[in-house]
């Protein structure tokens, strides 16, 4: 009976996005809506962490089966994947540098901004 609550609560929220989606003239799909209302509950204790985190943690367990109809549907569409393979394929990969890049870049900015700010609150003491 707790994982049909939590699963419940979860479904609730996914579908506030979904209705959010129908009504709202924005480009976001709904499950962007409803992640955005699962953060905010939880942020501001509506929706507390141990009321979902049992259903949570078990489709998190389950997502690789969840990407098998996905992946029956590429193979499906290789006829017309086919053509467009390689362009795809050196966007994906620049794409995962570029990421990896600002990423790395971002965090050394960040982590050297704490340093000098952690010196700075040492000296002050």
């Amino acid at each position: 009976m707790k994982f049909l609550k939590q699963f419940l609560i979860i479904l609730a929220v996914s579908l506030m996005g979904e209705i959010c989606k129908a009504y709202l003239p924005l480009p976001i799909p709904a499950s962007i809506y409803g992640m955005v209302f699962m953060f905010v509950f939880l942020l501001t204790g509506v929706i507390k962490l141990e009321q979902v985190k049992d259903a949570g943690k078990f489709l998190i367990e389950i997502m690789p089966v969840m990407f098998i109809p996905a992946g029956v549907g590429l193979m499906s569409s290789w006829s017309v994947l086919q053509s467009v393979l390689l362009p795809v394929s050196v966007i994906t990969v620049i794409t995962i540098f570029t990421v990896m890049a600002a990423t790395g870049l971002v965090s050394q900015v960040i982590i050297r901004k704490s340093k000098k700010t952690t010196n700075e609150y040492k000296e002050a003491a």
